[in-house]
């Protein structure tokens, strides 16, 4: 385990990173990532990615959004995140996994939790390496993120919000959601259940379209027989990005960062962006989103479901009083931020960072001068 000077960032503020380490283990293949971004509220809590083309800055950028988004949740856990550098789907998956959790078992001050590519069996074999993670799966105690659907849910309570701003009705609303995964699929689930209807979902193979709206359980048993949207029966095949042209009310990016950017952000058809993952648009994406009248929910604000599920969970308490407190916070913050931007005549983004970042300061402020 070897840790990187600080100087190969050129991101590096006041507020982080405070650590960053490279993970190798030749004998196994092992390359992974821990960034330790800012630890003033207390050790760090994020999610494990594991992708084969993960990178440093890639984690270092998701390390500074657990910081934001931590803070926005008002948890006693700073912002950290970790990757390993391969395809979830490898033959050695536990192999790497275990090791990853016996290298890192000294950074006392970095909780593990599920991220893309990783899950409750990851965090258990985690555990039993290193000691400490969230997102468990029940029989050990813990509540599982993917089962519990918990950031899909602090989804549809943002989208509550909004239409309690009179952006859009839930009733009858259309939906797109990119990434059909641990956040995609409960997100369609919860919103639907608020009268909303999937018309578009993104995976892997492609994209599959039906305005008549898509049957969520047999999307669900399709994929999990073939491993592909496109194989659901109804509905036409959608080629490329052309997902983002679609005139919907939600979209919901929930897969890779940086899905809506400069580039294509005058395309996006929808009316509310439901950040689902981590850092899904650029700053500069944000821009045109807000100039066009697209109500943009920041990741830090909209998708913090799944954290504040892990800190309830390290702290001993309950799944019911975890979905308690995601919907009290998520409701409270979106509020917020919509009241505040619409005051200030700035981005949602802005609006969140303004708040996220005096937290943090004044957190920080509490620490003993060096």
């Amino acid at each position: 385990m070897s840790e990187l000077a600080f100087d190969h960032f050129d991101f590096t503020d006041d507020y982080g990173p405070e650590k960053v380490v490279t993970v190798y283990e030749p004998r196994c293949g092992l390359e992974g990532i821990v960034v330790i971004d800012n630890s003033a509220a207390g050790p760090t809590m994020g999610g494990i990615r594991m992708a084969p083309d993960v990178s440093v800055e890639e984690v270092c950028r998701l390390a500074r959004a657990m910081t934001w988004k931590n803070a926005m949740a008002r948890l006693r856990h700073g912002g950290g995140k970790a990757g390993i550098r391969a395809n979830p789907r490898t033959a050695n998956r536990e192999a790497l996994i275990r090791q990853f959790g016996r290298a890192i078992r000294q950074l006392t001050d970095y909780i593990p939790a599920p991220d893309m590519g990783t899950n409750e069996t990851a965090m258990a074999w985690i555990r039993d390496e290193g000691g400490r993670s969230v997102g468990l799966s029940r029989s050990l105690g813990g509540i599982p993120l993917d089962e519990s659907g918990s950031t899909g849910f602090g989804l549809a309570i943002a989208a509550e919000v909004a239409e309690e701003a009179g952006v859009v009705a839930l009733e009858g609303a259309t939906v797109s959601i990119q990434g059909f995964g641990n956040v995609g699929r409960p997100a369609a689930r919860f919103l639907a259940e608020r009268g909303a209807r999937l018309v578009s979902v993104t995976d892997l193979d492609g994209t599959i379209h039906d305005p008549d709206g898509i049957d969520i359980d047999e999307l669900v048993a399709t994929m999990d027989a073939t491993g592909g949207v496109t194989a659901y029966p109804r509905g036409s095949r959608i080629e490329g990005d052309a997902f983002l042209d679609l005139e919907v009310d939600f979209f919901v990016p929930a897969a890779r960062p940086d899905v809506i950017d400069s580039a294509n952000a005058g395309r996006v058809g929808c009316k509310v962006v439901l950040q689902g993952a981590n850092i899904p648009v650029t700053p500069a994406g944000e821009r045109t989103l807000h100039d066009r009248g697209i109500v943009s929910i920041p990741d830090f604000v909209a998708n913090a479901g799944g954290i504040i599920c892990g800190a309830v969970e390290y702290a001993g308490g309950s799944e019911r009083q975890a979905f308690e407190r995601i919907e009290d916070t998520i409701r409270q913050n979106t509020r917020e931020i919509l009241e505040l931007a619409r005051a200030e005549g700035c981005l949602l983004r802005e609006a969140a960072m303004s708040i996220a970042q005096r937290r943090v300061s004044e957190a920080m402020a509490f620490r003993r001068a060096d």
